[in-house]
């Protein structure tokens, strides 16, 4: 047993193999913790990032659904749905991101670990159970983040809500619009289950965003010693942490005119040209300076957590799309391009003036095709038609890109179905415990479908899609989770 020391501190119990006495009998539970603990140190991902990133030893005795955990987890899951989804209606979305929780929550939990009682209820039979079972560990640090995750996104159904309530001034029930949101986000969780074998197990699905979430996890728990010269991963976080809070107060509170500085347009303020070429908020941007992160990551989201190829990828067809395509439609005069601003997510008539939605839509919030016919075509602009062209035809390119480049893989995934297969070292390691039946994932997506056509059917005067209209929305999204899922798993895009 003489070997090297576990150096973690994540609450869980540390294993020494130098200070164990190979006269003392070693426990079962011991035993299986050292085994794993120890892992196979030549055994790694086939993806660099990932083998540099995570570790592979697991400690299966940790506490996992503790007291604490689902009191931090609903908490935040609540909290940061609540949030997010209020500051969505700002004209500039405040997002915060599941890894603020992560960040907030390791106190409290190690605060619940210093003063929750240790007693232990219902002690003797197999409901025993304790508010304190220890040290707060990385393990319940994961599964509250995976709760606050659940949360910190918007729900998309909420567009449907909002549109209908503030845009077209109709009456939306509470219950009918809560069985909107119930049903489409239950649905995702239907979808995730089922495509769980080909997007989450095997090796090459790496999720690269996850990546930086482990980084943290593993410099919030485990011990690391200071290299000479160097910093500490948990050193470096607190140094980062802070400089970025410190350099956002300039952008954030007091010179927030920083984040975006449209020079063209101060030397021409009256000129057209001037405001289309250079701001920011009408225009293509040209030239614009800005030094607020947000600013500068705003086309990609995070830049840090992709791979460079796809970044590299991103900027690309934004340059395309946005200084080439857009401009040469515009100035072309493409079916009339000028007749409307170049940068606008409104609608317009013919002449340009902004179209009246409620003209041509009856009391019944029926499309009236008469008085479509005697208002007008409805007209985009240069920018807007562009990308719901780009957005169209990259759908149709995900599913070629998908065949062309992990065709074969899917199909052989979908054989092992039926039979076992060579798995990474880290879903070796997700084995040792119990997996969610994928029955369960069949009848919560079964379920919720049923229940989305009885909502449809029964509600049909407020939400006026059929029954097979459920079923066409569920086809296409069969069609397009798994190709789409891929890209997301693979460039984080």
């Amino acid at each position: 047993l003489k070997g090297s020391t576990s150096s973690r501190e994540d609450g869980g119990d540390q294993i020494s193999y130098e200070d164990a006495d190979p006269a003392k009998p070693i426990g079962k539970k011991q035993e299986e913790k050292e085994l794993i603990a120890s892992g196979d140190e030549d055994e790694q991902s086939p993806i660099e990032q990932v083998a540099l990133t995570v570790p592979t030893t697991d400690d299966p005795s940790m506490p996992v659904l503790t007291f604490r955990m689902w009191v931090l987890g609903v908490l935040s899951c609540v909290l940061l749905s609540f949030l997010n989804q209020f500051f969505w209606y700002r004209t500039e979305p405040l997002t915060i991101t599941a890894i603020s929780a992560q960040i907030a929550v390791l106190p409290l939990g190690r605060l619940m670990a210093a003063t929750l009682s240790k007693r232990k209820f219902l002690a003797g039979s197999k409901w025993e159970f304790s508010l304190n079972p220890g040290p707060f560990n990385m393990k319940e640090h994961v599964l509250i983040t995976i709760f606050a995750n659940s949360g910190a996104g918007t729900v998309y159904a909420i567009h449907i809500v909002s549109a209908v309530k503030i845009f077209y001034k109709k009456k939306l029930d509470f219950f009918v619009a809560f069985l909107i949101v119930m049903t489409t986000q239950i649905l995702g969780f239907g979808w995730a289950g089922i495509f769980r074998r080909h997007l989450v197990e095997p090796a090459a699905m790496w999720w690269p965003a996850n990546l930086v979430q482990v980084s943290l996890f593993r410099a919030l728990h485990e011990k690391e010693k200071r290299p000479k010269g160097g910093l500490t991963r948990n050193q470096f976080f607190l140094l980062v942490f802070t400089c970025s809070f410190a350099y956002y107060v300039l952008p954030g509170y007091l010179f927030p005119m920083i984040t975006s500085l449209s020079w063209i347009c101060w030397i021409f303020p009256k000129s057209v040209l001037a405001q289309q070429l250079g701001s920011g908020l009408y225009g293509l941007g040209i030239g614009v300076i800005g030094i607020d992160w947000s600013t500068i990551s705003s086309y990609l989201g995070s830049p840090l957590a992709s791979p460079w190829f796809a970044t590299a990828n991103v900027a690309v067809g934004f340059v395309f799309v946005m200084y080439v395509m857009t401009p040469l439609a515009y100035w072309l005069n493409v079916f009339d391009a000028k007749t409307f601003p170049i940068f606008s997510e409104d609608l317009f008539t013919s002449s340009g003036q902004e179209y009246n939605i409620s003209k041509i839509i009856d009391s019944n919030f029926h499309l009236d095709l008469k008085a479509y016919e005697e208002y007008g075509t409805i007209h985009l602009s240069t920018f807007f038609a562009m990308t719901y062209g780009v957005g169209f035809a990259a759908l149709t390119a995900t599913i070629v890109h998908v065949l062309l480049f992990h065709g074969k893989e899917i199909w052989q995934l979908s054989l092992s179905a039926f039979r076992d297969r060579t798995v990474d070292v880290h879903t070796k390691l997700m084995r040792k415990y119990k997996q969610v039946p994928e029955l369960w994932f069949q009848i919560i997506l079964i379920g919720t479908i049923g229940l989305s056509i009885f909502a449809c059917e029964y509600y049909i005067d407020q939400l006026q899609l059929p029954w097979w209209g459920v079923l066409l929305a569920c086809v296409i999204a069969l069609i397009f989770t798994l190709p789409i899922g891929i890209i997301t798993a693979t460039t984080n895009q």
